[in-house]
């Protein structure tokens, strides 16, 4: 009888410790930190600049308008009405990578764009850093190497 009870003691210590050990839920985390979430999280749907700060002054205003589409194929599309400005892009997996633009660490995912013009369209082209990225909204920073200048730049989703 007592190797009954002690056989139920240890079924039911195991059954509890087990249950507290469930897998956590991270599907209400806001920020996703790695480079292939956030690639697939900004090819859904369409996204606008919502801050753009070039170095020493505020250009959002430069990209007011425009949608941006980040396609599988790796183009980059900004549509404002008749204007199409196309361009590239790729978010890269910082562990992969020696490219250190904030300086706080050497594993950042980096988050690359490539326009070629317009000339507004060429302040975007760099190797940003991920500061943060949800479902709607993704936020870059660079630290330039030339003059040290931080910029920093915003998509909401829209």
């Amino acid at each position: 009888m007592k190797k009954r009870i002690f056989n139920t003691m240890v079924v039911i210590s195991l059954t509890a410790a087990l249950g507290a050990c469930s897998p956590s839920d991270d599907s209400n985390q806001p920020n996703i930190s790695s480079a292939e979430q956030t690639a697939n999280l900004v090819r859904q749907g369409t996204w606008e600049i919502t801050y753009f700060y070039d170095t020493d002054q505020d250009e959002t205003g430069n990209f007011s308008g425009y949608s941006f589409s980040f396609n599988q194929d790796g183009t980059l599309v900004a549509v404002n009405g008749s204007t199409t400005v196309t361009g590239s892009w790729s978010v890269v997996d910082g562990s992969n990578n020696s490219s250190d633009d904030d300086g706080s660490s050497s594993d950042d995912d980096d988050f690359n764009i490539f326009f070629s013009a317009p000339r507004d369209f060429e302040d975007l082209t760099d190797d940003w850093d991920i500061i943060s990225s949800s479902e709607t909204k993704i936020e870059l920073i660079d630290v330039s190497g030339g003059n040290g200048g931080t910029d920093y730049l915003t998509f909401t989703k829209n």
